[in-house]
């Protein structure tokens, strides 16, 4: 058995968890050491009782480590573990890292400078639109976008990044074969193409009540920082906001209008000190290293005088005077509708177009 194989084993044991391993991995060193230990001086580490010594000691009866190698293998999946160059650098500072975590895609080192985006999945237009926004203008200026591919919020924020053509990744609450929610598949499969969908679940494990808190802290941990746009009083969001503040991120919130339920999560954070933010400059002017001096920040694509691509020339001119449906002008076009969404976005970040309700587009000049 080699290391990849030992984390993999550990991860796939009940009751063990996070937390427990990296004690574990303290006092024994490597992870192979962990399932070859006997009961007694698995005891000797603290929070490790009988019931969890008994368990990695029975490892061997309690899982089909070959079957999870096997969906593993089948599904071209790469799992990276705490001994990998390339796992999440952040990740390692909090205090229960992921054991394993199972990638469709790939990572790459600048991954390492990210802001995560979060809110409610009951999010209104305006929610959506701005979380666009936002997930657009921060992957243009390099950064990648965390989120947690669930609907609302997250969604958006991973439909923008993707529109601007940078990087963005989505960790889920279930394993990699019961992506949930389902009807996200086409947009995972768009992700893990310029990115990655994550996961620290076995293959098929199912989404749970509990997982999903449990994938927050990961959301929270990867990124140097969390917006969170529209969170109801009891949103998850708040929960993913919470554990950002305990490790020791940054955490912004965009207001919201004082009525509305899916605001008051959000502009109670303002309240108890997140950083109020209106533009993605708003972040990246807090961004250490090379975001550190607004003079270096790649340009957010928000100026009018910004040439246009062809797609784009010819999708503004198709809007003509009046207000224009995205069939309508797919048709018009003879392109598909989400590339036409995907260049309106562009359009409206420009400040070029305006989207209306029930996905009206019109020219603001």
């Amino acid at each position: 058995m080699d290391s990849k194989q030992a984390y993999i084993a550990l991860n796939l044991l009940p009751n063990t968890g996070p937390a427990r391993v990296r004690r574990l991995l303290q006092h024994f060193g490597r992870a192979e050491t962990i399932l070859s230990a006997g009961a007694k001086d698995l005891r000797e580490v603290r929070g490790i009782g009988k019931e969890t010594a008994g368990t990695i000691v029975n490892w061997r009866n309690l899982i089909d480590l070959q079957a999870e190698l096997d969906k593993i293998q089948s599904r071209a999946i790469n799992v990276i573990t705490p001994e990998d160059d390339n796992y999440p650098s952040l990740l390692r500072e909090i205090y229960d890292p992921p054991i394993a975590l199972y990638v469709w895609g790939h990572l790459e080192k600048s991954d390492s400078e990210a802001i995560s985006i979060v809110g409610s999945r009951q999010a209104t237009h305006y929610g959506k639109q701005t979380a666009r926004k936002f997930g657009f203008q921060l992957a243009h200026a390099g950064l990648c976008v965390i989120s947690g591919l669930a609907r609302g919020i997250d969604s958006a924020a991973h439909e923008g990044a993707l529109a601007s053509g940078g990087r963005t990744i989505a960790v889920i609450g279930s394993g990699l074969g019961k992506l949930y929610p389902p009807e996200n598949q086409a947009l995972a499969e768009k992700i893990s193409e310029n990115g990655a969908v994550i996961s620290e679940f076995p293959v098929d494990f199912p989404p749970q009540k509990h997982s999903f808190p449990q994938r927050n802290r990961i959301v929270a941990g990867w990124a140097r920082g969390t917006v969170v746009i529209e969170a109801g009083a009891r949103s998850g969001a708040l929960i993913t906001a919470g554990q950002a503040s305990d490790s020791n991120r940054d955490v912004y919130a965009v207001p919201g209008q004082i009525d509305r339920p899916t605001s008051q999560g959000t502009n109670r954070l303002i309240q108890q000190g997140a950083k109020l933010v209106m533009d993605a400059r708003d972040v990246i002017e807090e961004m250490p290293n090379k975001f550190a001096d607004p003079g270096k920040n790649p340009e957010i694509c928000t100026s009018r005088a910004e040439l246009l691509t062809n797609s784009e020339k010819i999708i503004y001119a198709a809007l003509g005077g009046d207000q224009a449906h995205i069939d309508e002008v797919a048709n018009q076009v003879n392109m598909r509708v989400p590339e036409v969404s995907a260049t309106l976005l562009k359009l409206e970040i420009k400040q070029l177009v305006k989207q209306l309700p029930g996905n009206y587009f019109v020219k603001l000049v």
